[in-house]
């Protein structure tokens, strides 16, 4: 089982090592990642294998948004199989 995770949001110092924590602390692998700064403009997608996560998939994503509104930034996570859902064509 896997999920997507997309950060946006004004680039600062630690974004990554805030999500990256966050999905440690809660036992999500993170697989793959990608990042770019654009101006001063920060965008990444996670890939994280969410199968041993310790805690249930809706509270993890909660504390997802919470972090994103601590730093101003706008922090999804989907599972893999809504997202391809929700952008296959």
């Amino acid at each position: 089982m896997k999920a997507v995770i997309t950060v946006t949001g004004k680039d600062t110092v630690g974004i990554i090592a805030d999500v990256a924590t966050m999905c440690a602390k809660h036992d999500a692998n993170i697989l793959d990642i990608t990042q770019s700064v654009l101006g001063e403009y920060f965008a990444m997608i996670m890939l994280a294998d969410i199968q041993n996560l310790s805690i249930d998939f809706s509270e993890f994503v909660d504390l997802l948004e919470e972090l994103g509104t601590k730093r101003n930034l706008v922090i999804h996570a989907m599972h893999e199989d809504i997202f391809n859902t929700m952008h296959h064509i």
